[in-house]
């Protein structure tokens, strides 16, 4: 990746190799070297933080990153956290590990935390035009962290310290987790009542005041949704207090692609077939549109439950040249209007631009649409 970097090549979506090239006329440069943290006025630390197997959080990546910074920090560095954790990490867990040099945190170096709030493939709010929270350990670390990214970032909002920065990014994570749960338990059950429950969202999302659409689909995906919520809820936990709102979120959201293969094969059943044998094509495999990133997608949990019931499976995405479910590589469709007129059933799990919605729904046998983004044609059933 770093050789890559330097060589004017981008690994992520949203940022081009032409965007590279430029960062690199104008002095960036990529290492692979902590000796490169000891001249440098901040250090931003953006590593992973998953949750481990057993369901709490890892932060394994950010101990290491840490420890790196402890041994090279110098006084007047402004050290910021971006990488999503729990309440308290940056001045619990952060700050005793850079000060145990000797250093103090608001005294000789700054010490911050900023979430990182980008959302891939978003065309309209990208880093420079979506606000900036900040949170120092005193207020000259807000306010040191303020003037970092003041210089690229159109607006910053303080926090009133690293706790509150912490929250704001689990708060805003924590919404969206169970509100996209609530449609999609609404999703179980509007069709059993005959509920278009698309169209009541549209209904309801015309009032201008007190309602934010949301939308079912077959799960929830991503480095944020499925992860961020869980830090929150070890917290809490740790306190003794469940949190039922997140808990029970969490439970709706990883069964929607039971459902969605549930609902599959329902509608093989009403051909007359089963799922077993059934040439099953599934339509994008990422965890979002218009994006090549696969974490935690539920295109994967669908695809391993269809394997399980002996579908035979192929799948169209022009992001994603290889995808293999259970370690076996899953057949690559090229013209995938052609493939969706040779399969039993099509799903549509992720509407990448690439894909004509109208086409496919006029060349499939069946399309069953779980994002609700094909328009209304006798062939389209929606989630």
């Amino acid at each position: 990746m770093v050789d890559g970097l330097n060589s004017g090549r981008s690994h992520i979506d949203d940022v081009t190799d032409a965007e590279v090239r430029t960062m690199l006329d104008q002095g960036f440069e990529a290492v692979n070297s902590a000796e490169a943290i000891a001249g440098a006025a901040a250090v931003v630390v953006c590593v992973p933080t998953p949750l481990t197997d057993h369901g709490s959080p890892d932060l394994g990546a950010v101990h290491a990153a840490v420890d790196d910074i402890a041994a090279h920090l110098a006084p007047g560095t402004l050290v910021v956290l971006e990488s999503t954790t729990y309440p308290g990490t940056t001045d619990e867990v952060v700050r005793p590990r850079l000060e145990a040099g000797g250093l103090r945190a608001g005294r000789d170096f700054h010490l911050a935390f900023s979430p990182e709030r980008i959302d891939p493939g978003n065309p309209r709010f990208g880093l420079e035009n979506t606000p900036k929270v900040v949170g120092g350990i005193t207020e000259d670390c807000t306010k040191a962290a303020r003037a970092l990214y003041e210089r690229f970032v159109g607006s910053v909002v303080e926090a009133k310290g690293t706790r509150e920065a912490e929250m704001a990014k689990l708060l805003e994570n924590t919404y969206r987790h169970v509100n996209i749960a609530l449609v999609n338990e609404m999703s179980m059950f509007c069709r059993e009542i005959g509920v278009d429950l698309w169209d009541a969202i549209r209904c309801a999302a015309s009032k201008p005041f007190g309602f934010a659409p949301f939308y079912p689909g077959p799960g929830v995906g991503g480095h944020c949704i499925p992860i961020d919520p869980n830090y929150l809820s070890y917290k809490v936990r740790s306190l003794g207090i469940p949190f039922r709102f997140v808990e029970l979120a969490q439970e709706i959201n990883h069964r929607m692609p039971v459902h969605v293969v549930n609902r599959a094969a329902d509608l093989l059943n009403d051909q007359g077939k089963a799922v077993r044998g059934s040439r099953i094509l599934l339509m994008g495999v990422t965890y979002k549109p218009d994006i090549s990133d696969q974490r935690e997608s539920p295109a994967l949990a669908v695809a391993e439950q269809l394997n399980a019931r002996g579908a035979e499976l192929a799948y169209y995405d022009p992001r994603v040249p290889v995808w293999t479910v259970g370690g076996c590589p899953i057949e690559q469709v090229e013209d995938y209007l052609a493939a969706a007129e040779s399969a039993d059933l099509t799903v549509l799990l992720q509407p990448h631009r690439e894909i004509d919605l109208v086409l496919l729904a006029d060349h499939a046998r069946l399309l069953f649409d779980t994002r609700g983004k094909s328009a209304d044609h006798p062939k389209v059933v929606k989630l």
